[in-house]
């Protein structure tokens, strides 16, 4: 049973498309994709996906356990008021994403670009469409072909995965689908806050440990990077609903897929964050994920915790990188009368003493 992860100390690195012959030889950029007409009413119908009501509440948002690296900026920890948001149950899926595709024409960066990261036991094509491994983590291939329609690169498809998350996205990628449904990426608290689960503190959505006997996320299991042994049979990603949900009824919220958050990244942001809904940075070269995804370990990567931060470039896609969406909740009474909506009521986190905020 872990109860501080041993690698939490690793670099999680996932290769950014800004960085310089990341992969060697890359394919040559096309035109950026031109806008498209937004239909938000078609696109939340399409959406398709269960919201949960996350009630305006406070938090002690950072890590208190000391698990995280220093230039993660996970700490110091610090007291957040979030306002009353909607948040998908679960990560964008396949089936959504593909709903987008065809309304819009919609072309993604991955497509635009020729080429996304996959991880290297998942792709069993043809050697010719690989670039090479990414500089520092070779267990990335940039393949040619790869987007969110061929997760695995050429020759493969979503057949049979239409309820896993959607993945090969980028931030660009996943904002145009939130223009499309009339809906934004949540913010980095709002993330933190619904992670958390209403359980102050906690390291995980369903608390403080985590015993490899029992499957609560969708995390790497066996010899991180050449051997999975996870019982649940996932070498990438699986459904969305997979594992337990949390109190809240959102499911997967760390393990899986990253997830995209509206923010800028900054490693010093918290020394001088707002209390009240914070929003990141006003500018800066990366976006902000959360949540860890199928390849976090604790020999290399604990990411897979409520605190734990990354962030990637705003054009790059990666084969564990998603999203899900949120909503401001202007008004609660209708969607909670209407039963669309799980509400879920909590209230106050407890702030206690902040004997581990560094």
């Amino acid at each position: 049973m872990t109860s501080r992860a041993p690698g939490a100390g690793s670099p999680c690195c996932a290769p950014a498309r800004g960085r310089e012959a990341v992969f060697g030889s890359a394919p040559s950029v096309g035109a950026p994709t031109g806008p498209f007409d937004s239909h938000p009413d078609t696109g939340l119908s399409a959406h398709g996906i269960e919201q949960v009501l996350v009630r305006a509440q406070t938090i002690l948002m950072g890590d208190s356990h000391g698990d995280g690296h220093p230039a993660d900026g996970e700490s110091p920890v610090h007291e957040v008021e979030t306002g009353a948001f909607l948040l998908d149950a679960t990560s964008v899926t396949n089936d959504a994403f593909r709903r987008f595709a065809e309304a819009t024409g919609y072309v993604t960066d991955a497509e635009r670009f020729g080429f996304s990261a996959v991880f290297h036991l998942a792709y069993d094509g043809p050697p010719e469409a690989v670039i090479g491994p990414a500089q520092g983590t070779p267990w990335w291939l940039g393949v040619r072909g790869a987007d969110w329609a061929h997760p695995a690169g050429p020759g493969s498809d979503l057949t049979g995965s239409g309820d896993h998350p959607v993945v090969h996205v980028s931030w660009n990628d996943a904002r145009a689908y939130c223009d499309w449904t009339g809906r934004r990426l949540p913010t980095e608290a709002e993330w933190e806050t619904a992670a958390r689960a209403g359980i102050p503190g906690a390291r995980y959505p369903w608390g403080d440990h985590h015993d490899d006997r029992t499957l609560l996320c969708n995390i790497w299991h066996g010899v991180f990077p050449t051997r999975n042994t996870s019982p649940d049979g996932h070498l990438t990603t699986a459904p969305v609903r997979s594992y337990e949900p949390s109190a809240y009824g959102l499911w997967q919220m760390v393990g899986n897929v990253w997830e995209w958050c509206a923010d800028w990244w900054s490693a010093d942001y918290y020394a001088h964050s707002p209390r009240r809904d914070p929003r990141g940075p006003a500018q800066g070269r990366t976006r902000v994920m959360r949540g860890g995804s199928y390849l976090c370990h604790d020999s290399y990567c604990s990411r897979y915790r409520n605190a734990a931060r990354s962030s990637n470039t705003p054009d790059s896609s990666m084969g564990n990188t998603g999203f899900r969406t949120a909503a401001t909740a202007e008004s609660h009474s209708g969607s909670e009368q209407s039963g669309r909506h799980r509400a879920v009521d909590a209230g106050r986190e407890g702030c206690g003493p902040r004997a581990h905020d560094s």
